[in-house]
């Protein structure tokens, strides 16, 4: 195989892969998954969460609070696209909100926000919500 063949296989199989991904995800999953905002790790925040999913992914959760408002907050995940969109827009829905409206993003909270997801990945909006009540739990308990 010559390495224009190689490419061109490399080619069709992303776009074959593109394609049945988005015949499966609403627009919103696909955006959010392929160009995630607010990703990555802090080295010091206000809260923290993480949690491992039935599924064996891991999602974590940082906040910066001030004044009781989430001034920022990111997400880090080892897990598949779906996360990576849920982790994605739970960050924008709690960002910039007070601490207790936070509570506010659910599951379905989640979901709504990305038009739905394939009932085989429920569990990563689930994952996302529940990941961040953690970090609002451990920004409150900090600061008891």
């Amino acid at each position: 195989m010559s390495s224009d063949d190689f490419y061109r296989f490399v080619r069709e199989t992303q776009a074959r892969i593109d394609a049945q991904e988005e015949s499966m995800y609403s627009k919103k999953v696909m955006r959010e998954y392929r160009d995630p905002q607010n990703v990555g790790r802090m080295s010091k925040s206000d809260g923290f969460g993480e949690i491992t999913g039935p599924c064996g992914d891991t999602m974590e959760f940082y906040l910066l609070v001030n004044d009781g408002y989430i001034e920022d907050i990111n997400f880090w995940t080892d897990g598949c696209g779906p996360s990576i969109a849920c982790g994605s827009i739970t960050t924008k829905l709690a960002k910039s909100r007070t601490v207790a409206d936070a509570r506010s993003v659910t599951k379905q909270a989640v979901l709504e926000a990305l038009d739905g997801l394939p009932e085989e990945s429920l569990h990563c909006a689930k994952l996302a919500a529940d990941t961040l009540r953690k970090a609002l739990a451990n920004y409150e308990e900090r600061n008891r």
